[in-house]
């Protein structure tokens, strides 16, 4: 019995330590599997994911663009003045030579853009793609492709549908911070309306001067701007043509309406469109009401061969504005220098770049703005985010043109 016991007594110690031996051998490799490359690999995966979904969730926010449009306080919209407005953007007698108006490169009839990658302006014929320079020629093409007015009096809204009239960012370097001063930069660039009759600091006193000798236009300014000793002046000039330009607004395209409450407003590959849209990181940039942030960005598009040297955008850093992705129909060729002729490309160019491939002999991918790492775009999703596109779409806007303005010249400058 004594024996018996004695031996249970062993085989009960023996179990014992088989069991530590075993909790042990299981915490070392619990610990090691935790520490190994590839548990930590998972671990990093899984917090970049986290900080990914918790961006988009910050920044892919949108709404139906507002009813209303908001108008600096020394610019109130009058019917007279924006009457004014529109002459003055068909009239090419705001251009150094005669021969180019705001509505050259902006027409109605393409969207208030241009089917150009690059615009001709002074010393041109021609309307639209077939425009062409004269000859002889020693102007350059404008540098930069032709964003389209529509809506840009929603310019510098943010994702909760706020924005500042009066420092509302213009132009794909956002150089000018309203539609007032815009409108006349146009004027002032010696390719794009100004020519070479005039320095730029002649160019502006030149133009009010030639407004001044014009009866009907003395009689529409005095109209726009009451009981003002000198109604023509520059300033008024900028007022009369921004009060027009706030007038061309889209804010009942489909996607609107969609966002409105009409959920049969888009179709369900539309709708799948726009959650592939956000799901891929597009919504980080292309956000709030008018699909921009208005902020720059380095991507680093391809060049444009017309341009003999680099366009290095804001601060010399290659970066340019987000666009607004409303009414793409009407504003092909994309990108800052009008380099990509279809949605397609721009899709797959922003595919090869979220996959580290450099497309600018200039720009590193280390230079890449960090939203880039977000952005997860694949083949299969770009049919539904084209799809998507389209609601984003609108024809209905102003596309009045005047059957003559004041100065007698060609409406709408040289478009034949």
């Amino acid at each position: 019995m004594f024996m018996l016991g004695f031996l249970c007594l062993l085989s009960d110690k023996s179990m014992i330590a088989q069991t530590w031996f075993l909790i042990v051998c299981f915490a070392f490799t619990t610990l090691f599997y935790q520490c190994s490359p590839k548990k930590e690999t998972e671990v990093k995966s899984a917090n970049e994911n986290s900080s990914r979904e918790a961006t988009i969730h910050k920044l892919s926010i949108h709404h139906a663009l507002p009813n209303d449009v908001k108008v600096p306080a020394d610019n109130p919209r009058t019917p007279e003045k924006i009457e004014l407005g529109r002459l003055l953007f068909y009239d090419p007698v705001l251009s150094g030579n005669k021969d180019v108006a705001c509505a050259t490169c902006h027409h109605p009839s393409n969207g208030y853009a241009e089917y150009r990658d690059l615009s001709i302006g002074v010393n041109g014929r021609g309307f639209g793609s077939s425009r062409e320079f004269n000859k002889p020629n020693d102007i350059p093409f404008v540098k930069r492709n032709a964003q389209t007015i529509l809506n840009s009096a929603f310019n510098g809204m943010d994702i909760y549908n706020d924005y500042d009239p009066e420092n509302a960012p213009m132009f794909w370097d956002v150089r000018s911070k309203s539609l007032e001063s815009q409108s006349l930069e146009p004027l002032l660039a010696m390719e794009e309306m100004r020519g070479k009759r005039f320095t730029k600091e002649e160019i502006l006193a030149e133009v009010t001067r030639r407004l001044k000798n014009i009866p009907e236009y003395v009689s529409l300014f005095e109209e726009a701007f009451i009981n003002e000793q000198e109604p023509i002046n520059t300033e008024n000039l900028a007022k009369a043509m921004a009060a027009f330009e706030r007038t061309l607004i889209t804010n009942n395209s489909r996607f609107d309406q969609y966002l409105k409450g009409d959920s049969e407003a888009i179709s369900l590959s539309e709708k799948e469109g726009f959650k592939v849209f956000n799901e891929a990181g597009c919504g980080n940039c292309h956000n709030g009401a008018m699909f921009s942030d208005f902020k720059p960005h380095v991507l680093g598009v391809p060049t444009n061969p017309k341009l003999s040297t680099f366009d290095k955008g804001i601060g010399e850093e290659y970066g340019f504005r987000t666009a607004s992705l409303r009414n793409l129909r009407f504003t092909a060729p994309y990108m800052h220098n009008g380099q990509f002729n279809t949605l397609k490309e721009v899709l797959e160019f922003y595919e090869d770049i979220a996959g580290g491939k450099e497309k600018h002999p200039e720009v590193k991918k280390d230079q890449y703005d960090p939203l880039i790492n977000d952005l997860r775009l694949l083949v299969k999703d770009m049919g539904p985010i084209l799809s998507f596109l389209n609601s984003l779409n609108d024809e209905d806007f102003d596309k009045k043109v005047p059957h003559r303005v004041p100065s007698g010249l060609p409406v709408g400058g040289n478009l034949k």
